[in-house]
């Protein structure tokens, strides 16, 4: 039997870094995470290939750990995949791991957690090198304020005041298990782990809580913002380059 028929299914473990991409998802503006995938995996495999991914990251967020599956009919072995197609890929997006799993499994249809990281660096002035990488502020940010605000946040909510307006979404409700504010020298950063999160959901609970850090909210508004399930009632959404998608665990 000619191998080439009988079709499997891929999952890859994505790394990249998100400074020259339109997000991850094909845009009809600019190049995407999705299309470099599909443009060197269809190259590799001689046939059409179209990835499914979990996370649909926004233009200029990084990944360490994104996922994405494929169907094909290549006989090249699961795990031989991820070393031939990083030598297609550009420098900035490598394949961590791939592995064969069932024909039917979906990284969006699985219970999972995923973390997420929100960097900010705080000094006098701005560092180069952790420009695309972290937001920066010359402003005193209170970290025990911040601490505070982020419990409210903690537990199954209706995030629709944290979801970027015009998200198409059956529902606004995720669980947040945890969020952390941890001070890593000059910076701050943001950890939040979740069961799935809105449109922009991460870059807006940081915004939010640096406002509270700043002075301009008392931590228990959160509350309040929850209860309005209105995007106006949260603050601004932090800009994209400081957010990363550090883990993402099935379970």
């Amino acid at each position: 039997m000619d191998s080439r028929n009988e079709q499997k299914r891929i999952r890859l473990t994505v790394a990249y870094d998100g400074t020259a991409y339109h997000g991850w998802q094909i845009q009809g503006n600019g190049i995407t995470i999705e299309s470099e995938l599909n443009r060197a995996l269809s190259e590799l495999l001689k046939e059409p290939v179209k990835v499914m991914g979990a996370s649909r990251t926004d233009a200029g967020v990084h990944a360490l750990c994104n996922i994405a599956v494929f169907d094909t009919e290549s006989p090249m072995p699961a795990e031989k995949i991820s070393y031939a197609l990083n030598q297609r890929l550009p420098e900035d997006i490598r394949i961590q791991k791939s592995e064969e799993v069932a024909p039917d499994w979906h990284p969006r249809y699985c219970a999972s957690r995923k973390t997420y990281e929100y960097r900010i660096y705080r000094a006098e002035f701005p560092m180069p090198v952790r420009r695309l990488y972290s937001y920066f502020t010359y402003r005193p940010l209170d970290v025990e304020r911040m601490r505070q605000a982020a419990v409210f946040l903690e537990g199954e909510h209706d995030f629709q005041s944290f979801c970027q307006s015009g998200a198409q979404v059956e529902s606004t409700v995720r669980t947040i298990y945890s969020i952390r504010v941890e001070e890593q020298g000059a910076e701050l950063v943001i950890r939040v782990c979740g069961n799935g999160f809105l449109y922009n959901m991460v870059r807006i609970l940081a915004g939010t809580l640096m406002e509270v850090g700043q002075g301009k909210r008392e931590p228990e508004s959160m509350r309040s913002v929850l209860e309005a399930k209105n995007r106006s009632a949260a603050g601004p959404t932090a800009p994209a380059q400081g957010l990363t998608l550090v883990s993402y665990e099935f379970l």
